[in-house]
Formats: structure tokens, sequence, C-alpha cells
């Protein structure tokens, strides 16, 4: 299996819809390959947090270098119009 394949049937592996043999392929690829377990691994979370509709506070200094990151892309977009 490649990244690719995998990438293609990830909705249904976490989903739990994939048959038994594509999920053992899936997995044997997962053990030697760091990215697409952080794919997966986000994904079930996101996913998680998403089906429990619960609030997540976003920790302070993500906040506070958003909120810089946009101050300065308004400025950017304001001063050439």
């Amino acid at each position: 299996m490649h990244c690719k394949d995998l990438l293609e049937a990830i909705s249904d592996y976490v989903d739990g819809e994939l048959d038994e043999s594509l999920c053992a392929d899936i997995e044997e690829h997962l053990k030697n390959c760091e990215p697409c377990r952080v794919v997966v691994d986000t994904t079930r979370k996101t996913i998680t947090i998403f089906k429990e509709n619960l609030p997540y506070e976003i920790p302070q200094p993500v906040q506070d270098r958003l909120h810089r990151v946009l101050r300065e892309r308004w400025k950017k977009r304001t001063s050439s119009s």
C-alpha cells in the first residue's frame, strides 16, 4: 500500500467500513509510515471532537499568534486597496 491509497480510503477506514484485508494492509502501512499515522490520528481526533460537539479551548499562545497574523493580513489588505 502507498500513502495515496491510504488517503483515498481514510474515511472508510476511520469509520470502520472497510473489509478486513484492506484494514490489515492499511495497518501494516501505518507501522512504517509516520506521516500517515499522523494523518489517521488527526482525522480520528477531529471526528471525535466534531461528534462530541464540545467547545474546544484554543490555547492562549495560539490565539495570540492567530490574532497577530490576522491583524497583519488585514493591514496589508486594507493598505493596498
